[in-house]
């Protein structure tokens, strides 16, 4: 019944169609009229958007009813081509929309967001559980499992990529449990948009006016320096609270959301014939189980919950001295590591901000991709953008151009915090041939520019912003033909490779001193300021390791519960805690109401994989530092490989093709003082 009504909706639609004339003037409806086919962002107005989805989706439908109507047998082209092909349109609209909601949210974007998500699980529900659609992939499928297609290396596995993308999705569910299959995606889908909401909401509420006529925020680049510097300890902790609190009750409250969102998450998983959600989730990954997860975490538990203890008792130390008996808190870690790494290392974020402008650190990341790979980037005015703030870059192979690069650093109100890449459009070619550029977006939280002064980073977002680049490289190199297998379409424990090793041309003093220039003078950062920074980097690890490590551990507690269950999540988190032996003046990176990763943006079962790559990044480097050339030709034209495949490739036959064996947790150890 509910299928017969969706289709007579959709066929209505396609009735009515274009015949308003806010639908004939809906940019989405005809090719993009601009330099790369980059999207038309001045044309693009708010009531464009849910008519583009709908004509999308319907579009979507008529092209899967071709391919379920094809009276000739299964085939590669007429069945895995003809759907990897399909919906053009609305991956053209959710490539802006999304995107956007992002970084140029408003109320407008977010009352789209709530109407259009219901629907667009619906959509990929109705393929995803179209028995026919099915059916012929899987007779596709069956005929290579039995050698009888003739299949080259790429075309093998976006089949076999393809086939198990609709298993994952339900196409094996019984059919009288796929009603309640799809009531849990759609409400997975609509709760994880509140959750987004309600934290991006709850940190613009809070502003708390500080003496002299400043004012701090919960955003990182003001939140951070403030704890680190706030003498005022009561100040210090009502701040700490605004922060670490957020979501906990209230108007923007995501307790409720969190136990309805892992219990819904863990019913999906057993439809699907899995015990847990993470089960679910890493049968995909590198790292296939939680048990293989837990032994990861925990191997790197012991060692950094040790160095973490040393520094507690290092800051009480220090507390003791300005307040007799007073025990250290949370509020006051940040201020007591800033001030021991400023006595210590003799060196403070005032000394070294000034060597790190935000233009500075941006060319760093351009010039090591330039002796990397050969790329070279050009800013241009010229091109459409959809804010004046977002500054965008035409990237270039000699004569070629391979993308472009989207650059959006400081914070607005219509911007959720953090840092990400992202893509409007990703790499592959059409299907007569045709290579299609691809269009990448990076966003970051840094600093705003003053009247005399450009945005000066810490050494911390320095090292973002080369993150952030990364991936964008993964994005830009791409060079595969199916979409849904190029870019950065790879496992998640294998995604943050690209990005977390562009972290260590960052930090090395060589790389340093090519980019590091006082803002002022132009003078490169001296090698005295270059060795404190490099004595400091294993400062501090205990903290941010053991903060890293408890987010990741509580994500795979809450998703691999084996039992429905009500879940009070402070309570939940408090246990995950104790039971690991955190720390009190240390929490969990981020804490559960505000935990957009695990509960919003697809890292569910899934934060371990900034740990899991790190092993990776750290041995990945360690090959050019060992060979003494940290641009080595040979090695960078491997590594290069490894990122223009996407997932066409085993991705660990990938790593091993790059470092000649297996990766060794030796590397990250060293690096972080652990060893």
């Amino acid at each position: 019944m509910k299928r017969t009504l969706f289709i007579a909706a959709m066929a209505a639609l396609l009735a009515t169609g274009c015949k308003n004339q806010n639908d004939m003037e809906n940019p989405f409806f005809s090719a993009w009229n601009t330099p790369y086919e980059i999207p038309d962002f001045s044309r693009i107005k708010t009531e464009h958007y849910l008519p583009a989805f709908k004509e999308g989706m319907a579009r979507q439908q008529a092209e899967i009813q071709s391919i379920v109507d094809n009276p000739e047998a299964p085939t590669f082209e007429n069945t895995i081509l003809a759907y990897e092909y399909s919906g053009q349109l609305l991956k053209d609209v959710s490539g802006v929309f999304f995107n956007l909601t992002e970084c140029e949210s408003n109320d407008e974007m977010d009352a789209i967001a709530e109407t259009v998500t219901p629907l667009l699980s619906k959509h990929e529900d109705d393929i995803a559980l179209n028995a026919p659609l099915f059916a012929r992939i899987k007779a596709v499928y069956d005929q290579h499992e039995h050698g009888k297609l003739d299949l080259k290396a790429e075309q093998a596995r976006l089949l076999s990529e393809t086939y198990k993308g609709f298993v994952r999705a339900g196409a094996n569910v019984p059919e009288e449990q796929q009603p309640r299959f799809r009531e849990l995606n759609e409400q997975i889908a609509s709760l994880t948009l509140r959750f987004a909401q309600n934290v991006l909401k709850a940190t613009n509420a809070y502003k708390k006016a500080l003496p002299g006529g400043d004012t701090v925020t919960l955003d990182i680049p003001t939140w951070e320096p403030f704890m680190q510097s706030c003498t005022d300890r009561k100040l210090r902790e009502e701040v700490w609270h605004a922060y670490a609190d957020r979501c906990q009750g209230g108007e923007f409250d995501n307790t409720k959301i969190i136990d309805t969102l892992v219990n819904l998450r863990l019913e999906r998983a057993n439809i699907l014939g899995f015990p847990t959600h993470a089960d679910y989730v890493l049968d995909d990954c590198l790292a296939k189980t939680p048990a293989a997860v837990y032994s990861c975490l925990n191997a790197i538990w012991g060692p950094a919950l040790k160095v973490a203890k040393q520094e507690r008792d290092l800051y009480q130390a220090m507390l003791e001295k300005d307040e007799s008996g007073a025990k250290l808190q949370p509020w006051d870690w940040r201020y007591y590591a800033e001030k021991y790494r400023v006595e210590k290392y003799a060196i403070d974020d005032a000394e070294v901000r000034p060597y790190f402008a935000l233009d500075s650190v941006r060319e760093g990341a351009f010039m090591v991709a330039n002796r990397l790979y050969g790329l070279t980037f050009r800013e241009r005015t010229d091109l459409p953008t959809y804010d004046r703030e977002a500054r965008c870059f035409e990237v270039r192979q000699g004569d070629s151009t391979v993308g472009i690069l989207y650059m959006d650093f400081h914070p607005r109100a219509s911007k959720r915090s953090g840092a990400w890449m992202t893509e409007f459009r990703g790499q592959h070619r059409t299907l007569d041939g045709q290579n299609v550029m691809p269009i990448i977006q990076v966003v970051c939280n840094f600093t705003k520019p003053t009247a005399d002064r450009p945005s000066l980073l810490n050494f911390d977002e320095s090292e973002t912003l080369f993150h952030e680049f990364g991936h964008a490289l993964h994005g830009l190199l791409s060079n595969c033909t199916y979409p849904s297998i190029a870019g950065t379409n790879v496992p998640r424990d294998f995604v943050e490779l690209p990005s977390q090793v562009m972290e260590n041309w960052c930090r090395h003093p060589q790389i340093m001193k090519m980019y590091a220039h006082h803002y002022q003078t132009g003078a490169a950062i001296p090698d005295a300021l270059i060795q404190k920074i490099a004595a400091a980097q294993t400062y501090g690890q205990g903290f941010m390791t053991t903060e890293l490590l408890a987010a990741s551990l509580l994500d795979m507690d809450y998703y691999t519960i084996k039992e429905k269950q009500h879940i009070d999540p402070l309570q939940f988190e408090q246990q995950a805690m104790d039971k690991i032996g955190l720390i009190p003046e240390i929490i969990s990176r981020y804490r559960s109401p505000y935990f957009q990763h695990i509960f919003t943006t697809g890292y569910d079962a899934g934060y371990y994989s900034y740990t899991w790559t790190a092993i990776l990044d750290a041995d990945a480097f360690e090959a050019f530092a060992e060979s003494g050339d940290l641009f080595n030709p040979e090695l960078a034209r491997k590594f290069r490989h490894l990122l223009e495949s996407g997932n066409t490739v085993e991705p660990m036959d990938l790593y091993r093709a790059f470092r000649g064996k297996d990766p060794s947790a030796n590397a990250l150890l060293k690096r972080k003082g652990m060893l």
